[in-house]
């Protein structure tokens, strides 16, 4: 099912725009929605929550769903638009930022199933109580608003809210810009601010730095940015990390 207004808030910009259901990769997302319990849900810089809204239309639980982002004022705006329909349900939404140890700790991927009790997502507090017990994490245009040291730390701190069972996976797109005809390095600008990771220097971080080698599968795929919707010259890397 695909709502009218969904297209509306779509074409309104980035915080609004419909993302993750254009990604290859979402079929697995719904596929671990249906056959996993308690397949907990993890989106990272939601906007208006379009993306996780959808996600539930198509099947996803609603009850194994949980947002979060620097603060509520765009989740808020999505709340009024879309409202908490029987359908929806109210999706928990938790303001905190994730390069706060407080938040969201850097700790070492689990190689073995928690065996901590699922948390009630609608009372989290922070995302630590998370750490091992995630089946799915999307993070759409978060990793390029950030330095690479800040890259650095929310991989690390997506790595720990993975659960080790086969299939858990990372889902996400964001810019890339490397050197002019090199695209299998990554670039760093002057300052040492906007960090651009290319798709081998990308897929080295997750399999073999992160994850011991050989642990998972990373797949990325270069498109333009127009193909997403996107206006202006450029490419987006398209990715998933997926649990092996």
């Amino acid at each position: 099912m695909f709502c009218p207004q969904w297209w509306h808030v779509y074409n309104g910009g980035n915080a609004s725009r419909l993302v993750l259901a254009r990604l290859p990769g979402y079929d697995k997302v719904l596929k671990i929605g249906r056959s996993r319990r308690n397949p907990i849900f993890l989106s990272i810089g939601n906007g208006f929550g379009v993306d996780v809204r959808k996600a539930i239309i198509d099947g996803y639980p609603s009850d194994s769903v949980v947002a979060t982002d620097l603060d509520d004022a765009l989740w808020a705006v999505g709340e009024q638009l879309f409202g908490a329909t029987q359908e929806i349900g109210r999706v928990p939404f938790l303001s905190g930022n994730f390069l706060n140890p407080y938040f969201l700790e850097a700790v070492w991927p689990f190689y073995t199933q928690s065996y901590a009790p699922s948390p009630t997502l609608s009372t989290l507090t922070s995302l630590n109580a998370l750490h091992g017990q995630v089946s799915v994490v999307s993070t759409c245009f978060v990793f390029d608003q950030l330095n690479a040291s800040q890259q650095l730390q929310l991989a690390r701190g997506i790595a720990g809210l993975l659960s080790a069972e086969s299939g858990s996976m990372v889902i996400g797109v964001h810019r890339v810009s490397p050197p002019s005809g090199s695209s299998a390095e990554s670039h760093r600008d002057d300052s040492g601010g906007m960090f651009y990771h290319s798709p081998e220097s990308w897929s080295d971080l997750w399999d073999g730095q992160l994850f011991q080698k050989g642990t998972v599968k990373v797949e990325t795929i270069l498109v333009e940015s127009q193909e997403l919707g996107m206006s202006g010259d450029g490419q987006v890397m398209e990715w998933t990390i997926v649990r092996l």
